[in-house]
C-alpha cells in the first residue's frame, strides 16, 4: 500500500540529518486519498484537508529541501510563545483526543508504538508538556520534521484545545512493552553513563518530567534514541536543551549507542 508515512520514511531511516535530505514524492493524489480512507474521521476530514494537510502534500511534490516546506505560508505569522502557553493551560479533554489520535496513527500506530526499527518513535506514555513543546518547535521550524509540518498546524486539529485533548489522550496510552533494543553488549557502559550524564534530570528509571519538559526515555526505540542523541551531539537538532548537548558532546557513537540501549530497555 502506498501511503503518505510509507514515502516519508526513508528520511527517519536514512541516519541523515534533516538539511541533507531532499525528496520527490509522485502520486500525491493517491496518497491523499489512502489516507483519508484509512486514517482519519469524518468530524476532522474537511478541516484537515481544507485548512493545510493537502497544502502540505501538494508542497512535497516540488524538488526542493524539505525543511524548506511550510504549511502556514498563506497566514500571518503567529506568536507561538502563546499557542504555546494556551495549550498548557486549557483543560484536557481526553475523550476528545482520543478521536482525534487517528490523524496520528498513519505513523505512530494505533496504539502509539510507533517502529520498532526507529523510523517512528513511542509516543504512548510521553509527557503531555514534552509532547506540547515538540509540536510547537517543529511548528516554528525550531526543531526540522517535514512529516510533521502539516500536523502542527492547530486549525488541522481544532485548535489549541485540539492540541491540548490529544497529547492528554496520547500521554494517557499504554506504553510499548516490546521497544525495538540494540544488540545488548555495552549495557554496562550505557548504564554507567546514563547515571553520571542523564540521570539528574531524566529520572532513575528515565521517567523525565513532566513539568521540566523533560521527556520519557525509558522504553523508547534504541535506533530512534541513537538517531536523535546524535543528531543532537552533530548540531542537527536545535531544539535540544543545552545541557543535553553539553553532555552528548563528549560521547561516540560507540557510547550513545550503549545509552540507547541501555534505555530502550528500562
Amino acid at each position: 500500500m502506498l501511503s503518505y508515512a510509507r514515502k516519508r520514511e526513508p528520511y527517519f531511516c536514512s541516519g541523515l540529518p534533516p538539511s541533507k535530505v531532499t525528496y520527490k514524492l509522485s502520486d500525491n493524489t493517491m496518497i491523499v486519498k489512502e489516507l483519508i480512507s484509512e486514517h482519519l474521521t469524518s468530524k476532522h476530514l474537511n478541516r484537515f484537508l481544507h485548512r493545510r494537510f493537502l497544502t502540505g502534500i501538494l508542497a512535497l511534490t516540488g524538488v526542493m529541501p524539505l525543511c524548506a516546506i511550510s504549511t502556514n505560508a498563506n497566514i500571518s505569522q503567529v506568536n507561538l510563545s502563546q499557542e504555546f502557553t494556551r495549550a498548557l493551560e486549557l483543560a484536557p479533554d481526553v475523550k476528545n483526543g482520543e478521536k482525534i489520535y487517528p490523524l496520528c496513527a498513519s505513523c505512530h500506530m494505533k496504539n502509539g508504538w510507533g517502529k520498532r526499527d526507529g523510523s517512528f518513535p513511542v509516543i504512548a506514555g510521553q509527557h503531555r508538556n514534552v509532547l506540547i513543546k515538540q509540536l510547537a518547535d517543529i511548528r516554528s521550524k525550531n526543531r526540522e520534521n517535514p512529516t510533521m509540518y502539516p500536523f502542527t498546524d492547530p486549525g488541522s486539529i481544532g485548535g489549541m484545545q485540539g492540541i491540548s485533548d490529544v497529547t492528554a489522550y496520547i500521554a494517557s496510552m499504554e506504553k510499548d512493552p516490546e521497544p525495538g533494543v540494540g544488540d545488548g553488549k555495552n549495557l554496562d557502559l550505557g548504564k554507567d553513563i546514563y547515571q553520571k550524564r542523564c540521570l539528574r534530570c531524566h529520572g532513575a528509571e528515565g521517567q523525565g518530567n513532566n513539568e521540566a519538559f523533560f521527556p520519557r526515555l525509558k522504553g523508547q526505540h534504541h535506533a530512534y534514541l541513537l538517531r536523535q542523541l546524535k543528531w543532537i551531539r552533530d548540531g542537527y537538532r536545535k531544539n535540544a536543551n543545552e545541557v543535553m548537548v553539553t553532555e552528548v558532546k563528549a560521547l561516540s557513537d560507540d557510547e550513545l549507542d550503549a545509552v540507547a540501549d541501555y534505555l530502550s530497555r528500562l
